[in-house]
């Protein structure tokens, strides 16, 4: 017998079935710099928090309290570009107020770019079909002080042909064990990586990787592991044993957050969400435009 639908706040509304009548749902397009904030789940021990910040804002333009669900949520230190979050409101406002708003009650780490109301079926996080992701590297003799919380530096020279060899052993569907953390709650370890690629652009080296959803710390470890490669402490071949050894303990360690960018989340055209720039600025690249080394646009 089939139970009747009971409606709960932000959650997953089934085909056919409809919000409360005075209720709406909105997406929203939200970029962070993460440096000074610890990461995006609002936590009880620390304030700054992006679900925080966005909460707060939202309550104040909404005039009610507002609580959010995101696509993905980030560590602290990680970056965004285009996270998704959506939320269900009483409110009515025109799209201007849900972003330039909401963004002067935003500290300068976090904005709103852009808002859409969506149907009932649009979940942030359920509905999304890939996530990608973007690491940058400044691999130089010196940290640089104009990004110093933006990249990750390394002083080592790294070689991108050895790191492409390696990161060719993770492409497709595999158990990603090795490369979760300890404290990683997601149920399965198995996900379909759809793209890595590695490449120059300007004086960094950038990972694009996009799957159908990531594991806790894994772009981070994965990254970790094929830096390994790129110093030359360990051969191409090496990423295939972390990966079948499915021991999180053969991978290493795992690479600071701070070169992590959260740049693009896809969700099925029949929600007509905007599309934007992956970023971040210092890579002004559309994504799938690594695959080779690619000058700075």
């Amino acid at each position: 017998m089939q139970r009747d639908y009971i409606y709960k706040p932000n959650g997953e509304v089934p085909p056919g079935e409809q919000l409360p009548e005075d209720l709406r749902r909105l997406a929203l397009g939200v970029e962070y710099c993460g440096a000074r904030l610890h990461g995006f789940q609002k936590q009880a021990s620390a304030a700054e928090t992006v679900q925080a910040h966005l909460e707060q804002a939202l309550s104040s333009i909404a005039n009610e309290p507002v609580t959010l669900v995101c696509a993905g949520r980030t560590d602290a230190g990680v970056h965004a570009t285009n996270q998704v979050i959506h939320f269900d409101t009483r409110a009515v406002r025109p799209q201007r107020a849900w972003v330039q708003g909401v963004n002067t009650h935003l500290p300068d780490s976090v904005r709103v770019r852009w808002a859409r109301e969506v149907p009932a079926q649009f979940h942030a996080r359920f509905s999304a079909r890939a996530r990608s992701y973007r690491y940058l590297i400044h691999s130089a003799p010196t940290r640089s002080a104009q990004a110093a919380a933006e990249v990750t530096w390394t002083q080592h020279p790294l070689d991108i042909e050895a790191m492409r060899k390696g990161a060719a052993h993770l492409l497709g569907r595999h158990d990603f064990t090795s490369f979760r953390a300890s404290q990683c709650q997601a149920k399965s370890p198995v996900r379909d990586l759809t793209r890595l690629d590695i490449a120059r652009v300007g004086q960094l080296i950038v990972l694009e990787v996009s799957a159908n959803a990531f594991l806790h710390h894994m772009v981070r470890n994965i990254t970790g592991v094929l830096m390994a490669v790129g110093r030359g402490e360990r051969k191409p071949e090496w990423v295939r044993e972390v990966l079948e050894s499915r021991d999180r303990t053969a991978g290493g360690v795992t690479a600071p957050p701070f070169g992590l960018y959260l740049v693009d989340v896809e969700y099925p055209k029949e929600f007509d969400l905007p599309e934007s720039q992956p970023g971040p600025l210092l890579v002004p690249l559309p994504l799938g435009r690594l695959g080779t080394d690619t000058p700075l646009l």
